[in-house]
């Protein structure tokens, strides 16, 4: 009779095992982090798989060790820091009798301000996050080719500096990490000893993920109050996971994913273009509602932990806001241009909170606080400019 593995106490030798080796920032990595090493036992019970990205400002933050860690606990491992596109989905093709779990370290040197464009690798990492997507090249010999859909799907970890395309934030479970404090302490990483270890426990992962398949792939987990959209699609296999294992994994799941959420929004604004949507509500318009070009302009350079004085090289200028909020659309589905704005002085040009409303409810999230919310009231005096 096959002894029955409790996946539980599975997790908790996953999760003890990351903490040998790793300092992770918040608590709530250890737990993302442990599940998304067993989802990539099970990815075939699952819509989507999230990507798991490893990020820190500065070398030297514990970024490639965390990988390490992970390639001992995942399903054929593939270290592809400098592999193609090609060679990439050939692999998940099955070309060496299965499907790889991907893991690239350094990524900044692909998409980082240095690398240029690597379209086709961002692609690849964009259409294997969903079930189904296959990636379609031109195969054959000269003139003689054909075209040819190839698997994208698969578990892909990535490690590396500053940060990612939009496109692949989205789609990824993040963890910032930073340089240990003098009073933490890590167990050195030997790989002679420890790659033989972590790989027993990926040996018994794979088989309770076996265990449990079927009642894994039946499963829409519970999202808790909040998670939507995009991070529910990140969340949802991981909380699948939690759920199968039962004891304190389907709580502590949940508490790791509010935590991580609500931590990546405090980190990342978002596009560009939702960075400037959030300033104008919160730094620009609070309770005015409506302000010349030349006035936005100045409060938006004036800000110190914004781009905008230093956007591309010089200050954003007229022309350039202009283009940017001309993406947006008002809630009458034109675009958000500049009006007339009457003022002591004469007719300036100007931009309305009215045409923005629309947009800071679709893109932005709610306001932080009581005092950013103030009514805005429209005016009927001239603006004393």
């Amino acid at each position: 009779m096959t002894d029955v593995i409790d996946g539980a106490t599975l997790l908790d030798e996953v999760e003890a095992f990351h903490r040998r080796f790793n300092v992770f920032p918040l608590e709530a990595a250890y737990i993302a982090v442990t599940l998304w090493d067993a989802h990539a036992h099970m990815l075939d019970c699952f819509d989507s798989t999230p990507r798991l990205a490893f990020l820190s400002p500065e070398p030297g933050s514990g970024k490639s060790r965390a990988l390490d860690v992970v390639e001992t606990l995942v399903p054929r491992a593939m270290a592809a820091a400098d592999a193609s596109a090609a060679a990439l989905f050939r692999s998940v093709s099955g070309i060496d009798g299965g499907r790889p779990t991907i893991l690239f370290d350094e990524i900044d040197t692909i998409f980082g301000p240095k690398a240029g464009d690597n379209e086709q690798l961002r692609g690849f990492i964009n259409a294997g996050h969903a079930r189904g997507r296959p990636v379609y090249r031109c195969v054959g010999d000269g003139s003689n080719q054909q075209v040819q859909g190839f698997p994208s799907y698969c578990a892909v970890a990535v490690a590396g500096l500053g940060s990612l395309p939009d496109t692949i934030l989205t789609r990824s479970v993040i963890i910032r990490m930073r340089r240990r404090a003098r009073n933490e302490k890590a167990e050195p990483f030997r790989s002679r000893i420890h790659v033989r270890e972590g790989n027993e426990i990926r040996d018994r992962l794979a088989k309770w993920a076996e265990s449990v398949e079927k009642q894994v792939a039946g499963a829409f987990p519970a999202l808790p109050d909040g998670i939507t959209d995009r991070p529910a699609d990140v969340w949802e296999p991981l909380l699948a996971v939690a759920d199968a294992a039962g004891g304190d994994w389907p709580r502590r799941a949940r508490e790791a994913c509010v935590a991580l959420v609500t931590a990546s929004r405090a980190n990342d604004k978002g596009s560009i273009g939702i960075r400037l949507l959030m300033d104008l509500r919160e730094h620009v318009l609070i309770g005015i509602d409506r302000l010349p070009t030349v006035a936005i302009l100045d409060r938006l350079n004036a800000l110190d932990d914004a781009p905008w004085a230093d956007f591309n090289g010089r200050p954003l200028d007229n022309r350039r806001l202009s283009k940017m909020l001309s993406d947006y659309v008002t809630a009458d589905g034109d675009p958000i241009v500049s009006r007339n704005i009457r003022t002591a002085g004469g007719v300036l040009k100007g931009f309305f909170a009215k045409d923005l409303e629309d947009a800071w409810a679709r893109y932005c999230p709610p306001l932080r606080s009581a005092t950013s919310a103030t009514p805005l009231h429209p005016r009927s005096e001239p603006l004393n400019l």
